[in-house]
């Protein structure tokens, strides 16, 4: 499939929502030609000079809402599609890359295994959104996909880790080995949320009359 790529240090899971500011001409204009065509464009790495390499595995991002905010610039909102991988660019005149990409999608199957095991996640991820929506001012969505290869995927959208590991977990092509990674990962950081969120309750009730945090001085 032939694709308009975005290259950005995030990633862009399957599932999931992302909003996007576009300020740069050339991405005003992609932005336009996809409005114009399919809404598609893909998101990848960047890359050390700014290209993404042949081989690198990015997901189709689809334009959801847009909007103009002056000067060509806009914000849009992108839901995450299909995975694919970049196999090699394509001569163009957009003022953007164009590449040919392939399908990327699971290669084991194992999809009813890993369905198993989705209560267990989804109990994990609830604890997790519970925190950070104390934590945090932004909405942390909740309504989990039923299938395990996406409920994964929305999971790790969630949660502030390294754009390394997300991008190695987006090239995993089993949705049981991604069960397996989150179900060892979820319960140290539903944890560690869960403590930082209880500090944040004791701290905004210091000075109302609720209970004071402790006060460590070294």
């Amino acid at each position: 499939m032939r694709l308009p790529l975005f290259p950005l240090e995030v990633v862009l899971f399957p599932g999931a929502l992302l909003p996007l500011h576009i300020f740069e001409p050339r991405y005003q204009q992609m932005l336009a030609d996809c409005t114009a065509g399919d809404s598609r464009f893909g998101i990848v790495p960047a890359g050390e000079d700014g290209k993404p390499p042949t081989g690198v595995i990015g997901t189709i991002a689809e334009v959801r809402a847009a909007q103009a905010i002056g000067d060509g610039r806009s914000n849009i909102v992108v839901s995450g599609e299909r995975r694919f991988m970049l196999r090699r660019y394509e001569a163009d005149p957009a003022p953007y890359f164009v590449g040919i990409a392939d399908p990327f999608e699971d290669e084991s199957d194992d999809i009813e295994e890993a369905n198993q095991h989705t209560v267990a996640l989804r109990q994990l991820a609830d604890r997790c959104a519970q925190a950070l929506g104390t934590l945090t001012t932004a909405p942390t969505a909740t309504a989990w996909a039923a299938d395990a290869a996406t409920l994964t995927f929305q999971i790790a959208a969630m949660l502030d880790i390294d754009l390394d590991f997300k991008q190695r977990f987006l090239g995993m092509r089993s949705a049981m080995h991604r069960v397996a990674v989150l179900l060892s990962l979820l319960p140290k950081v539903a944890a560690d949320l869960e403590t930082r969120a209880a500090v944040r309750e004791r701290a905004k009730k210091n000075g109302t009359g609720g209970a004071h945090a402790d006060v460590v001085t070294k």
